[in-house]
């Protein structure tokens, strides 16, 4: 009999997939799929979240192919993925896992803070980004929101992520389209250009609010609107298109 084939190995890692049920009655925990290419990493990030009831590992993959052949087929509701790995990287996994599986979500990691591969797996459809020095309470905090379909960069270290590794194509108009997205700011309201750029310089919902002096609520519904209108999904691809489409600038973010 032979061994199982890579494409099978991350099964071979499958840990309690048959109670990820039972923290709490009637409610599933989260599936989460490890991706790294160092398999200490890979082992370090599963004993790190097994303690948690409302998470449950269902397996690891070693490379972004692996990763990909392992979700098609367990089927997890997180894919914390390594960056950068051999054979497919995680911006190239990230991509192929929107297009199959996009109700998968994405958790995109690094060692390095200031990444433009970062940059590229958001832009690829990763829901968010950490370090991987990052504590095991951050990292299950953020597998829970991203499950739950928020963004997860600090608004802060997002960008200057983007500021660094983004630039606006030559001669842009921000009422032109920009890449990446549906529509330029033509189709959004002044408020809405006024909330899209303060988005694009970091600041989060309550510093919104405080800076236009409208409700939390009323800034909630702007933002909507304004992810609508761009054709983008959250956040992090809301400040990649305010750079692309020359709304904001390095030089006039920080």
């Amino acid at each position: 009999m032979t061994g199982p084939t890579d494409a099978t190995r991350a099964t071979d890692t499958t840990r309690a997939t048959d109670t990820t049920d039972t923290h709490a009655p009637g409610t599933p925990a989260i599936r989460v799929l490890i991706v790294d290419d160092q398999p200490l990493v890979r082992r370090g990030l599963s004993l790190i979240l097994s303690p948690d009831p409302s998470l449950a590992v269902v397996g690891e993959a070693g490379d972004g192919e692996q990763a990909v052949a392992a979700a098609l087929r367990l089927r997890p509701d997180v894919v914390v993925m390594d960056i950068r790995m051999p054979v497919l990287d995680g911006v190239g996994a990230t991509a192929e896992l929107a297009r199959l599986l996009p109700g998968c979500r994405v958790l995109a990691l690094s060692t390095f803070d200031m990444d433009e591969y970062v940059v590229a797996a958001l832009r690829a459809g990763a829901h968010g980004f950490l370090p991987k020095d990052v504590s095991p309470e951050e990292l299950g905090s953020a597998i829970r929101t991203v499950h739950a379909g928020e963004a997860v960069v600090a608004p802060r270290l997002l960008t200057r992520l983007i500021s660094a590794y983004v630039r606006a194509p030559v001669a842009a108009d921000p009422r032109s389209p920009s890449a990446g997205t549906g529509t330029g700011t033509g189709e959004l309201t002044p408020r809405e250009v006024e909330v899209w750029r303060l988005i694009a310089t970091g600041l989060d919902n309550a510093a919104i609010s405080l800076a236009l002096e409208i409700s939390q609520s009323t800034v909630k519904n702007y933002i909507t609107s304004i992810f609508g209108k761009l054709d983008v999904r959250d956040r992090a691809q809301a400040v990649i298109a305010a750079y692309e489409s020359g709304l904001v600038t390095a030089r006039t973010s920080g």
